[in-house]
Parts: structure tokens; C-alpha cells; sequence
């Protein structure tokens, strides 16, 4: 028999990124007495990945739990770049609802409209929340037509267009359901969220069922499975069997060893859990996204819903260079691949591929960004490895045309750089499909674009608009071939031989283009030291001294000025590097280099491609 469990309300925080979802989150657990009122807490407790509070964005989905008024509120936060969307399509699956965070400046963006549609396509209720209220150029009437707007566009039924707005400033702690209420707490989202998301709903009685939307991982306890129980009661040491929907070969039986709850920001241990309750069960080794947890006698998977696929790959290729081993903790191609495949234990969207070397393997993403997070994160780990430019990949359509992936990309940039932004994009391939005056002397932009017309771009853009543009994009679908696109008009500066960086050579060498090292560095033949002014590349010494006469002085050097070398950080260097050079990652280095660092072979293979 179906039941109602009132107590219990499993909702999804989305938004675009930086619209404050983690800090809403914060709020609730702080005003649902979760924490101490004496406790130090630190701001967007939720993120807590290192490089997520560096960056101030959530890659990974988190589940936390509130009570409020003796009704337990699961809350997941989710990311909001569109990198990470496989992180908001599983987890939509363990909710009854979803509170849609819309800045009160920003309006609807392109990532609002890509977890909305996700939402929507789910028939999920929605209870939109206008935050930082609190900004002097909030324009709050607007961005509610403009939301209404999406809702219209896309096909909401008259139910989803009556969704209740709620009026806050999460930084403040405080929410409003009218625009002129005093406000005081985050009472009124409370209130909303239990009257307008319903309760789960399953039969108790029945075969248990138990669908893993996101896995976890712990190095003591391996693989954790976290799910919604959609029906029956699930206990510790129950007999179950592991099946798959789109897997029907699965059929495993394991034993449910753990079992845990989630009360704030910890896991709890429970004995059983009932319908509508989130649980985090550790012990299986080989559970997996989308897998059913099922009793014996009714082993009936539930669908789930497919992950986007990944649109670029790059090559992560075991360290060569002359310093290779030198700064690293984990050099070896075993060490890569250990860490390559562990990292499919918790990321659904990341593809990892076998080539025909051990040395090299090749990784897909959704985009640049979700490649240099797992960069970042194996290089702080001690890993040390080299990789290619990113590539995207293409497809063919039944009559076996090239198509490849296509990007929307919305663009705000004040009035006088947007010319600048026309002409580039459109050199890259990009069509605009719409110009609007903003407000604040601002135009928005959208075009469709290539992904690959904006692999190395963004640099280039913060160039342009002098740090003042904003650029979102969202992946369009696959389209036609657009023919080939030149991305870097200038050549690069090639360390002639290896040694010590000197004044006196990085002297001569400045004059030539834009450093990216200073004196003292090591350096090796075939390693990258600059950018060239012009368009081919050219090899420089770095490591060349002042030959000593009898009249010079030894202490001349002083006189000499260097400018001082432009230092990349790994998405300048990503972004960078052309198809015949690797950047070689360390815990304490970033390396550009030739992929050939023999200055005859390279110039034979140059001259072998030309004449292809």
C-alpha cells in the first residue's frame, strides 16, 4: 500500500554558478539549529574540496540534512557550471523538488536554463528564490519576467507556472515571500518548502528498491553508494541483489554491511531506513551509478536516466622530459592509471581510454574546466605526468558527414569591446544569434559556436574586455563541420640547450617576444620558454653567458633590465599550448614543451605534415 512520509522532504538546490546556492544552504543549517550556537563555522561549509574554495564554485553534488519543525528536509547542493552538469542530471533523480536560485542582479543565465529544463523534463515541483536581494542594483521585477519567461520556453505546464517565488539574501540569512515584508529569518523558505514540495511517496510493504544516484568514495571504506529508497525498508546485513537498467547481464548478490543516514554535515549510522529516506550504504566494492539495491525475490531495476556524453579529450602521457621524476611522488605509467580509473569511481561524466602505449591514455570530459580540476587534483596529490591540447570530439551523421560539438555561448560585455567580440568570435567560427542592450552600459551577446572555437579563448577574452566581460556557455547539440580554425597567430620561444636560465641570455631572448621564466630557472632543449611577437617559432638561449675579456667587468650584468616574465597558471597553459606540445605537470612545476624536443626530428616531422 502506497504511503505518504510527512516527516520527510528530499529536495536539490540548482542554480547557475556563483548565485549563492552553497551559502542558502549554510543559512538553512545554521537557522535549523544543525550547528552549535557557539560553533565556528566556516563560510560554504559544503564546499569542501580544496580547489572549491579557491575558486569559489561546487564540482561535486552533497547531500546534507535539516530538521525543521520535526520534518526532516534532505538537501542536496549541486554545482552550477556547465562543466559539471552530470552531477545535476543524476541527483534529480532522490528529490521530490528543487529550489531554483536566480540572482536578483544576473537573472536567468544559460546554466538556469539547463538545470530548469532538467527539472521540468522530471515534472519536479519548483520553488524559485530570488537571492541577494541585498545588491544596490537588484531589479527584481525583471528578473521574474525573465524567468517567467524560461518557464514558457520551456513547455512548463500551468502547474510549474504557478510556482511560488520566494524574495532573499542568503549572505544575510534572511528570506521574504513579498517584496515589501520586514524580513527577519529564513522562516518563509522553510514554510514554502514544506507546503509546496510533497512528500515522498512508496509502498513500505513491498520488495525494497533502492536506485544509487551518486557514489562516494573513502579510502578506508572504499565504494559508498548514496540513494533514495523508493520502496520497501532496507536493513544492515540484508541479503540484496545488485542490478543495472541498462545493464542486463548484472545480477550480483551482496550483503548490506553499513548503513547510514545523513544529519547535517555527518553520515549516521541506522539499523534500516524506510521509503523516501536518502542513504549512504558502504561495503559493496562494485556498486555503481545507476544501479538498483533489490531484495531477492523482485530484482526490478529502475530506469535511470543516461549521462551526457563527454565533448573534448586530452592525452594524460607519463613524464619524458629530462627533469621527469625529479619533483614528483608518483611518476610511473602504473601510478597514472591507478589514479585515471579511481577517479571513474565518483565522476560519471569523465571517460577514460586505453591507447595503444602504456604510457599515454586518453581522458574525455564535458569541457576545460572539468579537465583542469582533475589536474589540479592529481598534481597537489604528488602526481606527475604530461598532457596534450584539448581535442573535441567529432561524430558522423547517417550519410557519414563530419559533425562536431556546437556551444551556446551568452556573452556580457560593456558597449565598447563588443565589436572586438564580434570580430573574434567570428574568426573562430562563431555565428551571433542575438545582440540586447543590458543595463549598467553593458550588451549581451549569443552565439553558437564550435566547443573547439573556444579551447584557449577565455584568456584572450579577459584581454579584451580588460577583466570586465562575462562569458557562459551551454552545450548546443552536435552540427555540421565548420571548416578549420587558426587558434594561436603567434609561435612560441624553444630553449636551444639544457642548463640554468641566465640574465644575459633571457636579455637577448626578451627581445624576441613575452618570457614565461626568470633567471635561475632549470631548463631543458625543446622546452618552452616565451611566447615569439610573431607567428613562427624559434629557438632561443636562455642559458647563454657573457664571455669574460680582460677588460669587462665580471659585474656588468647589473646593467641589464629583464621585464618581468609572464607566469601562467594551468588554464593559461592549457589554453596555450598547440597540437605539437605537452605541458608537463608537477606538484611544483608547469612545463610547456615540444612533443618532440629534438630540434632535427622536429624540424623533419614540421616538414613531413606540410607536405601531407
Amino acid at each position: 500500500m502506497l504511503m505518504k512520509r510527512e516527516d520527510v522532504r528530499n529536495i536539490a538546490i540548482i542554480a547557475h554558478v556563483d548565485h549563492g546556492k552553497t551559502t542558502l544552504v549554510d543559512e538553512l543549517l545554521k537557522q535549523s539549529g544543525t550547528f552549535r550556537s557557539n560553533q565556528v563555522v566556516q563560510e560554504r561549509v559544503m564546499d569542501s574540496n580544496d580547489i572549491e574554495r579557491e575558486r569559489g564554485i561546487t564540482i561535486l553534488a552533497k547531500n546534507t540534512a535539516v530538521n525543521y519543525n520535526g520534518v526532516k528536509i534532505n538537501i542536496i547542493d549541486t554545482p552550477g557550471h556547465a562543466d559539471f552538469g552530470g552531477e545535476v542530471e543524476r541527483v534529480l533523480k532522490m528529490v521530490n523538488g528543487v529550489i531554483l536560485v536566480v540572482d536578483a542582479f544576473e537573472g536567468a543565465m544559460p546554466q538556469t536554463k539547463f538545470v530548469l529544463r532538467k527539472a521540468l523534463d522530471l515534472d519536479l515541483p519548483v520553488i524559485v528564490c530570488i537571492n541577494k536581494m541585498d545588491r544596490p542594483e537588484a531589479r527584481p521585477q525583471e528578473v521574474i519576467d525573465e524567468i517567467l519567461e524560461l518557464f514558457i520556453d520551456l513547455d512548463a505546464s500551468e502547474e510549474q507556472l504557478d510556482s511560488p517565488f520566494v524574495y532573499a539574501s542568503a549572505k544575510k540569512g534572511v528570506a521574504v515571500l513579498e517584496m515589501d515584508d520586514t524580513p527577519e529569518s529564513m522562516k518563509p523558505l522553510f514554510d514554502t518548502i514544506i507546503n509546496y514540495i510533497p512528500a515522498p511517496e512508496g509502498d513500505p510493504d513491498a520488495s525494497t528498491q533502492v536506485l544509487i544516484s551518486t557514489i562516494d568514495y573513502n579510502e578506508y571504506v572504499g565504494r559508498i553508494g548514496v540513494g533514495k529508497v523508493d520502496n520497501g525498508t532496507i536493513k544492515v546485513n540484508q541479503e540484496v541483489v545488485l542490478v543495472n537498467a541498462h545493464d542486463p547481464n548484472k545480477n550480483q548478490k551482496v550483503k548490506i554491511s553499513k548503513l547510514y543516514e545523513f544529519e547535517g554535515l555527518k553520515k549516521v549510522d541506522v539499523n534500516e531506513a524506510t521509503v523516501g529516506s536518502i542513504v549512504a550504504i558502504s561495503g559493496i566494492p562494485d556498486i555503481h551509478i545507476g544501479d538498483t539495491i533489490c531484495s531477492l525475490d523482485n530484482p526490478k531495476p529502475i530506469l535511470f536516466q543516461k549521462i551526457s556524453e563527454p565533448t573534448i579529450a586530452m592525452d594524460f602521457i607519463v613524464n619524458d622530459s629530462p627533469f621527469a621524476g625529479q619533483e614528483g611522488k608518483y611518476v610511473t605509467s602504473r601510478h597514472l592509471r591507478d589514479r585515471l580509473f579511481r577517479e571513474l569511481n565518483t565522476d560519471v561524466s569523465l571517460r577514460v581510454e586505453e591507447t595503444e602505449t602504456t604510457e599515454c591514455y586518453k581522458v574525455s570530459g564535458r569541457g576545460e574546466l572539468h579537465l583542469s580540476v582533475l589536474i589540479e587534483n592529481m598534481r597537489r596529490e604528488g602526481y606527475e605526468f604530461a598532457v596534450s591540447k584539448a581535442v573535441v570530439l567529432y561524430k558522423n551523421d547517417a550519410n557519414g558527414k563530419k559533425l562536431e560539438p556546437m556551444e551556446r555561448a551568452y556573452i556580457d560585455v560593456p558597449d565598447e569591446f563588443s565589436g572586438t567580440i564580434i570580430d573574434k568570435l567570428s574568426q573562430r567560427k562563431g555565428e551571433l544569434q542575438g545582440m540586447s542592450n543590458g543595463s549598467g552600459g553593458y550588451t549581451r551577446l549569443e552565439f553558437i559556436i564550435p566547443a573547439r572555437g573556444l579551447i584557449g579563448y577565455r584568456g584572450e577574452f579577459m584581454t579584451d574586455t580588460k577583466g570586465n566581460g562575462i562569458l557562459n556557455t551551454i552545450f548546443e547539440g552536435y552540427g555540421p563541420y565548420k571548416g578549420d580554425i587558426q587558434y594561436r597567430t603567434q609561435g612560441s620561444l624553444i630553449a636551444y640547450e639544457t642548463g640554468e636560465a641566465i640574465t644575459y641570455g633571457l636579455f637577448n631572448a626578451q627581445e624576441r617576444g613575452t618570457l614565461f621564466i626568470g633567471p635561475g630557472e632549470k631548463v631543458y632543449s625543446g622546452m618552452v620558454v616565451g611566447q615569439n611577437g610573431k607567428s613562427e617559432d624559434i629557438e632561443v638561449n636562455v642559458c647563454k653567458r657573457k664571455q669574460m675579456t680582460n677588460t669587462r667587468a665580471s659585474n656588468s650584468d647589473e646593467a641589464l633590465r629583464l621585464t618581468t616574465p609572464r607566469i601562467l597558471s594551468l588554464e593559461q597553459a592549457l589554453e596555450f599550448i598547440e597540437t605539437d606540445e605537452l605541458l608537463e605537470v608537477t606538484p611544483t612545476s608547469l612545463r610547456i614543451r615540444k612533443k618532440i624536443l629534438d630540434p632535427t626530428l622536429r624540424m623533419r616531422s614540421r616538414r613531413n605534415n606540410q607536405g601531407k
